[in-house]
């Protein structure tokens, strides 16, 4: 499927891809309700060796982020009591020694989910939420707390640098619709409804390699193209996460839009979306043993009204 992408192009995905009203004028999760209890059952016995794969990177100052989006800054951590000042006798008229911290963080700073009211077309939300709902005391509908109990599945890794024979795709690089199926079918996975469908492009692999994070977190990357959101809505997957900032491909296919992806999956499809995922691991074990399905787990923290969540999402094999 070749799309020419602009605003009328995304205006039509947004028609013909809405799942405004699909479980309810209430609903506020979109397409997790595509997991059931069943699936999870299901996906529970794809647990054979005991084997976990942590897929989050650290929350901390050598983080990804450099101000290129929105001014987003790496986590910053600051200690409350040390054990320093417990030797100094500065805590002993409270009669326990102890150690104590903050942390200070952008919550799509790291690896992180997208909440559903992350990104508006026009003045809308999902489901047709009013976007003024979406204030400054935060989101008042489509948070991410609406989600702390519906990450969890069968997961499905989609190693596109590995079926393309590379270390890493190069930034700006696209990846199609057609890909995703022949890499899932040279796998031996079948992508369907309920998935939670994982993207490795080797692009953070290349930063960490290169101890330099450059415009990982805002510039160009490589990623999925437009037509992806027909995909994603065919194949009913509950979310979609990949190992780069923004899941679609950099430069986008369009200068009339920003993120033109972004426009359809979480407004008008209800998309969940996971970025900033660490790979490499689970990757290596999956080209070792040819399985390329697992439990998945990656539970948002129930942060009230919030855009996004910091994650460390698990792989059980």
């Amino acid at each position: 499927m070749k799309i020419k992408v602009g605003k009328k192009t995304i205006e039509k995905a947004s028609k013909e891809l809405s799942n405004w009203g699909r479980w309810g004028k209430d609903d506020q999760i979109g397409t997790l309700n595509f997991v059931t209890p069943k699936d999870i059952v299901e996906a529970a016995k794809l647990v054979k060796k005991g084997k976990t794969f942590a897929l989050g990177i650290p929350l901390d100052s050598n983080g990804p982020q450099t101000g290129l989006f929105g001014g987003r800054f790496n986590p910053i951590h600051q200690m409350l009591a040390t054990g320093t000042d417990a030797i100094a006798g500065r805590q002993d008229w409270n009669k326990i020694r102890y150690a104590d911290d903050t942390l200070n963080l952008c919550v799509q700073g790291a690896t992180h989910w997208d909440a559903l009211g992350h990104i508006f077309y026009e003045d809308k939300a999902y489901n047709g939420f009013d976007a003024k709902l979406i204030d400054a005391k935060g989101l008042n509908v489509l948070g991410i707390e609406n989600s702390r109990d519906k990450m969890n599945g069968r997961g499905v890794l989609l190693d596109i640098a590995r079926f393309r024979k590379v270390p890493w795709l190069q930034d700006g690089e696209a990846i199609s619709n057609d890909e995703l199926d022949a890499c899932a079918k040279a796998q031996g996975v079948k992508i369907g409804r309920a998935d939670f469908v994982i993207i490795r492009t080797g692009q953070m692999e290349r930063c960490l390699k290169e101890k330099e994070w450059g415009g990982f977190a805002g510039g160009d990357a490589p990623g999925v193209m437009f037509e992806n959101c027909y995909w994603s809505h065919k194949k009913e997957i509950a979310a979609i996460c990949s190992d780069t900032w923004g899941v679609e491909v950099r430069p986008n296919e369009t200068k009339e839009a920003n993120q033109p992806w972004h426009w359809v999956v979480i407004p008008a499809m209800g998309l969940t979306m996971g970025e900033m995922f660490f790979l490499k691991d689970l990757a290596e074990d999956c080209a070792k043993d040819k399985v390329y399905e697992f439990f998945f787990c990656g539970p948002p923290l129930v942060i009230t009204a919030a855009t996004g969540s910091p994650i460390n999402p698990q792989a059980f094999k």
